[in-house]
């Protein structure tokens, strides 16, 4: 698991008339090129409804499909991969403290 200070950015566009994805971009921890990004594609699909535009910041990508699941082409998250989520999430908690 990535280091949970590290905050890395990732632009999701997802067209929910189609429901699938269009793009993921990242960004590492350079907000201000994520932002400026994201400002273009929602000024692109400004007059278009169905179009979902999102910022998200994470540790990692992985995160991003748990948290954010209904943005990925693989559907739903299991019960499995929120349970290795927290596993992991929990191994790097404990591992900081020590």
């Amino acid at each position: 698991m990535a280091d949970a200070d590290a905050i890395r950015h990732f632009l999701l566009v997802y067209d929910r008339a189609n429901g699938r994805q269009l793009g993921v971009e990242e960004f590492g921890s350079d907000v201000d090129a994520a932002l400026a990004r994201y400002l273009e594609v929602e000024k692109r699909y400004a007059d278009n409804p169905r179009m979902d535009i999102v910022l998200v910041g994470s540790d990692s990508l992985d995160t991003v499909r748990v948290t954010h699941s209904n943005y990925f082409a693989d559907g739903g998250t299991t019960v499995r991969q929120v349970e290795d989520y927290l596993r992991r999430f929990a191994e790097a908690a404990v591992e900081r403290h020590q």
